[in-house]
């Protein structure tokens, strides 16, 4: 388990390191190489959402490298276990988030384009870390029809149709239609 170092200017941990080779594949253009790699999971639990990578899991890459002029090109999946709750009735959720990757490591990279080549080697672990925080799901389910904590009271889902013959604002009779939500009666009052 490797530890994050201090950036050069000591403002915070830097993403860790997961340093790969290219020296066969940079000798001829076109040649590929098969990469699997796996990263551990290291404090990327965010303190703004209930999601968070699992701690200590493996984030894993598989895809190729394929040599070009100035670079090699980085192409595969990298998978990101994840926890978290349900945003409907906050019952414990988790999954795997896979995202599609293809990236470009340069001799001279451009900043924000391309990723640094150095001395015949790459250095995948940035690209992880950062994926890893991206692939999160903002708002999981723990099912696609999860009806939350409270379905008669607050209903995930409202009905909007209007019975033939029924003006705008008039309320359908519907015996077996779920009451309204207390929170929403404010609204009421307001003529649009």
């Amino acid at each position: 388990m490797s530890r994050s170092a201090p950036t050069p200017q000591g403002d915070g941990p830097h993403p860790p390191e997961l340093r790969v080779s290219v020296t066969q594949i940079r000798r001829n253009l076109g040649t590929r190489l098969s990469v699997r790699r796996e990263l551990e999971a290291e404090g990327l639990a965010l303190a703004l959402t209930d999601v968070a990578v699992v701690e200590g899991a493996d984030l894993v890459f598989e895809g190729e490298l394929e040599s070009i002029s100035e670079g090699v090109v980085l192409t595969g999946v990298i998978s990101v276990p994840w926890v978290g709750a349900c945003r409907r009735c906050l019952d414990d959720v988790s999954g795997v988030a896979t995202v599609d990757v293809r990236e470009v490591y340069e001799t001279r990279p451009v900043d924000g384009e391309t990723w640094p080549l150095v001395n015949d080697q790459i250095d995948i672990g940035p690209l992880i870390h950062d994926t890893a925080l991206l692939a999160l799901p903002l708002a999981p389910l723990c099912r696609d029809d999860c009806a939350g904590p409270a379905p008669e009271a607050f209903p995930a889902t409202v009905e909007d149709d209007v019975p033939a013959g029924a003006e705008d604002g008039d309320e359908p009779e519907d015996d077996d239609a779920p009451g309204r939500d207390p929170r929403w009666a404010a609204l009421d009052g307001l003529d649009l």
